[in-house]
């Protein structure tokens, strides 16, 4: 089901796209292709809304920089500096976060309206991302496809293809709070990483791998997150063809769970220490599903050029339970 859910000062029209299936109400909306609401039961059937997200349009017009689940691109996460070499060229790219590119640049994927179209049990976004956009060479042709499963599962899928070799690393940057409300911090994540990416003072890769043992990175088994993430966690299975689950939240007073499915090799871990009103510092936990920050920076991370000839794909699936 679509709907009008805002009109941008252009006359641009902003739709919101409800998808409902095995106990998971989730909203959509074509601009930024942002994850709006995601309502889902707890042990008792009682629903709440787990996802931070305003209730109108004028809220992420004025608030952008949260990111509040948005889709992110054409590159998640920091590139140095803001350039990055490929093929012998060196690629200027619009510097927002200091003297780095975050998120895509001043005006990434998360601030693009998108063309919908319904398919079964979801809807498709799609758009095309020019040559030059923020800096990036080659035109992009996108799409983001949203469904539920049976099972209640939100379900997102990107395909991509270029005319020209490009970087690309897509994601979504939804909060979690599964008690649907206050602190997140007492959630308690297990996480399948036994590396992550330590970084220096700008949160830009040091290019060593670090293993997480003994260290507050621990989350091979389950324990409470607490604060002060902000890193990427190098995943243990690597990069594969289909998702496989790689981490599990859980809130203990609402027995709500979330498990994460992804072909990606990297997920950062967000506390979100720096959120502002109407939030407050951790309210919410990202998960971020990618590949690793400043990847075009340094060969010895996963590639993320992407050539003519060759498809983009990435899937990520977030399953909802309770215990």
């Amino acid at each position: 089901m679509s709907e009008l859910f805002g009109t941008l000062s252009d006359g641009t029209e902003v739709h919101r796209w409800t998808l409902e299936r095995g106990g998971t109400r989730v909203e959509v909306l074509t601009y930024g292709g942002i994850v709006r609401s995601l309502q889902v039961p707890d042990r008792e059937g009682r629903t709440a809304d787990v996802v931070l997200g305003f209730p109108d349009l004028d809220g992420y017009l004025t608030h952008p920089e949260p990111y509040l689940g948005a889709l992110i691109g054409r590159y998640a996460n920091r590139i140095a500096h803001a350039r990055f070499p490929l093929d012998g060229s060196v690629y200027a790219l619009e510097p927002n976060d200091g003297p780095n590119c975050l998120h895509g640049g001043v005006l990434g994927f998360d601030k693009r309206v998108w063309g919908a179209e319904p398919v079964e049990h979801g809807v498709r976004l799609s758009r095309t991302s020019p040559h030059g956009e923020e800096g990036f060479p080659g035109r992009l042709d996108l799409s983001a496809t949203y469904t539920l499963d049976a099972s209640g599962a939100l379900r997102i899928a990107y395909e991509a293809v270029t005319d020209a070799p490009t970087m690309i690393n897509i994601t979504n940057h939804s909060y979690f709070n599964l008690a649907g409300a206050g602190h997140a911090g007492g959630h308690e994540l297990r996480l399948a990483a036994s590396r992550f990416t330590p970084v220096d003072a700008g949160l830009i890769p040091t290019g060593t791998l670090e293993d997480v043992t003994g260290s507050r990175f621990d989350f091979r088994t389950s324990r409470k997150v607490g604060s002060g993430y902000d890193h990427n966690f190098v995943l243990d299975k690597g990069v594969t063809s289909a998702p496989e689950e790689v981490a599990e939240l859980h809130d203990p007073a609402s027995g709500r769970t979330l498990t994460v499915a992804t072909t990606e090799p990297g997920l950062q871990l967000y506390t979100a220490d720096h959120l502002s009103e109407p939030f407050a510092p951790g309210d919410g936990i990202a998960l971020e599903t990618q590949h690793f920050p400043d990847s075009p920076n340094r060969p010895e991370f996963p590639s993320t050029v992407l050539r003519p000839g060759e498809v983009f794909r990435s899937e990520t699936v977030y399953g909802f339970g309770v215990r």
